[in-house]
């Protein structure tokens, strides 16, 4: 099944698809828009043009797990994607996602604009192989989950 992560934020939203085997998950761009509904109809666009059948976006509960203002926030805006999309939506956690996406840029060292770039992309690379690892371990369909 192709499924399409994002990392949504209020001025970049980085995207991620797999293919349809699950077993590779790239980064797909970022989405440069600050209103929220225009976000929402340009990733809609997105999960369209991809033929993405399930939609992942990344949940940011705070370290102690109580959800904060940005959950809420991606919590509207996928409710709000799923609406438009007519997709299945999931919310995944997406703790310390930003901070791996930086220590892999800094690994390879991707530095200055072209790090700012793709920070997001790489998130939601990285949310999206989180998901995907844990509908392989749980055998869990999507009907299952």
């Amino acid at each position: 099944m192709k499924i399409l992560a994002v990392d949504f934020g209020d001025t970049r939203t980085g995207l991620a698809i797999c293919d349809k085997n699950e077993m590779l998950a790239s980064p797909l761009g970022v989405i440069t828009e600050r209103d929220f509904n225009e976000c929402i109809k340009k990733t809609a666009l997105v999960v369209q043009e991809n033929k993405a059948e399930l939609i992942v976006v990344g949940y940011p509960k705070n370290m102690n797990g109580t959800l904060g203002e940005r959950a809420e926030k991606c919590s509207l805006f996928a409710d709000e994607l799923k609406k438009l999309s007519g997709k299945t939506v999931e919310l995944w956690d997406e703790r310390c996602t930003t901070v791996s996406a930086h220590n892999f840029l800094n690994a390879t060292n991707t530095r200055g604009k072209k790090r700012k770039a793709v920070v997001d992309a790489v998130a939601a690379t990285i949310i999206l192989e989180s998901y995907m690892g844990f509908r392989k371990n749980s055998g869990k369909g999507i009907d299952e989950i």
